[in-house]
């Protein structure tokens, strides 16, 4: 049977939706299946020696039109050329991935996301910056733990489950590093 443009535009936005939840679904088993590994001891780093520069522009990369299409500008921006370092390409891009799922959720529309990649002393720093809404001071010091979410509303418009930044907090640790967070209410 034929359908009419109007019908075929309905449908391919509702498999859109339809794929992009089951996306979601799938990481967040994979952050619950990753957060229970590390309780007990099983979740193992592979350690190769990567261009840290490159395994992260691919990554910004791989996720540039699906952030775009939410009318948010991604800008990758690097100082280092090249640095080869100890790393497991899975986990960071896991790590990478679940920073940049979190400042998507909180950037509304014609915001911008960054991600930049710098270098002090011996130390790589990736940062992922955003201009969402911020976090209030009161809440920076909890939002690396387990189930935490910021806005515990009943009404609240964003998803989430509160793991996926105590994920990236045991991953970067497993790598020997370490994460924080600043914020300004406002500003991001």
């Amino acid at each position: 049977d034929c359908i009419d443009d109007d019908k075929a535009g309905k449908v391919n936005k509702y498999l859109k939706v339809i794929k992009q939840n089951c996306y979601r679904l799938i990481r967040l088993i994979g952050n619950l299946i990753d957060i229970t590994k590390i309780d007990v001891g099983n979740l193992k780093i592979e350690f190769q020696n990567l261009d840290i520069v490159e395994l992260t522009e691919n990554i910004v990369y791989s996720v540039r039109e699906y952030i775009e299409e939410k009318e948010i500008l991604l800008i990758f921006d690097c100082s280092i050329r090249e640095r080869v370092i100890a790393c497991d390409p899975d986990k960071i891009e896991r790590i990478i991935l679940n920073l940049l799922s979190n400042a998507v959720k909180f950037t509304p529309e014609y915001g911008r996301i960054s991600v930049n990649l710098s270098e002090k002393d011996e130390n790589v720093i990736i940062s992922v910056k955003d201009t969402g809404i911020g976090i209030a001071p009161d809440k920076l010091k909890v939002i690396f733990e387990r189930f935490v979410q910021v806005d515990k509303s009943t009404v609240r418009k964003r998803e989430g489950s509160g793991i996926g930044l105590s994920l990236v907090k045991s991953l970067v640790e497993m790598h020997r590093g370490d994460i924080r967070c600043e914020s300004k209410e406002g500003e991001g």
